[in-house]
C-alpha cells in the first residue's frame, strides 16, 4: 500500500517568488518523516506540493520531479485529483463538513471520487476508518450527528478517518496538533505510530518534542532571510538530528538557539 516519494531539484513558487528551493529528498514508504524548522521556511508549502496542493493557490507553480514509487507527479497527463486520493492531507485545523453527520463526514472523499457502494459496504468502510483513526468506539453510536459537535481532538481524528476511507498510499499531516489540548495531541501522536504501518506518513510541525517522539526521519527547513527561499538543509534519521546534527545552524535550532 505505502509507497516511497523522491524529489529531485524541486523549486516552488508563488508567481515570481521563489518560496522553496532546490528540494531533493527520499522519503521511506511506512514510515514517519517530520519536517521542522523556523516559521516562514517553506517547510508547508513544500509539503503541499507533495499531493499538488500547492497549484490550487493563483499563480502558484512548481519545477522539478516529485516521484511516487518511480512516478512522476508532475508529469503530462497526470490528473491532480487522483494524485490527491493516492496522497491525502489533514490540515492544522480540523475541518469536518459541518452539515454532515459524523458518517457522512468519513465518505465524503469517496462520495467525490464516485465510488458507488452498497449501504452494507459503505458501513464496512465508515467503521474500518474510524478504527483506524482510533474514534470508532467514541463515536458507534452517534454516527448520524454533526461532526461539528466533536471535540477538537475527536474532529481531528475524523478528519484522519475521512483521508484513509479513499485508501490513499500516502497521508500528509500540516501541524496536525497545533490547534489540540495535550491529551488529544497524544492520542493523535499514538496514531501517526500505528498509521505508518500502512501507509507513508510525512507530518510539519513546530513541536521539537513531537518530532523527536514521533518520526523516523525529520528534514530540517531553514531561511537565510525575508524574502529569500526556503531550502532543505539537513536530512537524516531523528536521532541523529536531535543529537548529533551536521550543520550548525540545524543544532542551534533543535537547541532552541533559535526560531
Amino acid at each position: 500500500m505505502s509507497k516511497s516519494i523522491e524529489v529531485n531539484n524541486l523549486n516552488v513558487y508563488y508567481g515570481d517568488f521563489l518560496a522553496v528551493e532546490g528540494v531533493n529528498i527520499d522519503i521511506q514508504p511506512r514510515s514517519v518523516t517530520a519536517f521542522i524548522g523556523p516559521s516562514g521556511c517553506g517547510k508547508s508549502t513544500f509539503l503541499r506540493t507533495l499531493n499538488r496542493m500547492h497549484e490550487v493557490i493563483p499563480g502558484a507553480r512548481v519545477e522539478g520531479e516529485v516521484l511516487l514509487d518511480g512516478k512522476d507527479l508532475y508529469g503530462a497527463g497526470v490528473d491532480p485529483v487522483l494524485v490527491r486520493r493516492q496522497v491525502g492531507m489533514v490540515f492544522q485545523r480540523p475541518n469536518p463538513f459541518p452539515t454532515m453527520s459524523i458518517r457522512e463526514n468519513v465518505l465524503a472523499g469517496v462520495k467525490l471520487n464516485n465510488r458507488r457502494m452498497s449501504k452494507s459496504d459503505a458501513d464496512e468502510l465508515v467503521e474500518k476508518s474510524l478504527r483506524g483513526a482510533n474514534l470508532w468506539n467514541e463515536v458507534k453510536d452517534r454516527l448520524d450527528r454533526p461532526g461539528s459537535g466533536l471535540s477538537g481532538g475527536q474532529q481531528q481524528r475524523l478528519c484522519i478517518a475521512r483521508a484513509i476511507a479513499v485508501s490513499p498510499e500516502v497521508i500528509l499531516m500540516d501541524e496536525p496538533c497545533s490547534a489540540l489540548d495535550p491529551i488529544s495531541t497524544f492520542a493523535i501522536e499514538e496514531l501517526i505510530s500505528e498509521l505508518k504501518n500502512d501507509y507513508t506518513v510525512v507530518i510539519v510541525t513546530h513541536n521539537m518534542q513531537q518530532a523527536s517522539r514521533v518520526s523516523d526521519k525529520t528534514a530540517f527547513f531553514n531561511i537565510a532571510g525575508t524574502g529569500k527561499p526556503g531550502k532543505l538543509i539537513e536530512y537524516n534519521d531523528t536521532a541523529t538530528i536531535f543529537t548529533t546534527p551536521s550543520v550548525q545552524a540545524t543544532e542551534d535550532y533543535v537547541s532552541g538557539r533559535f526560531g
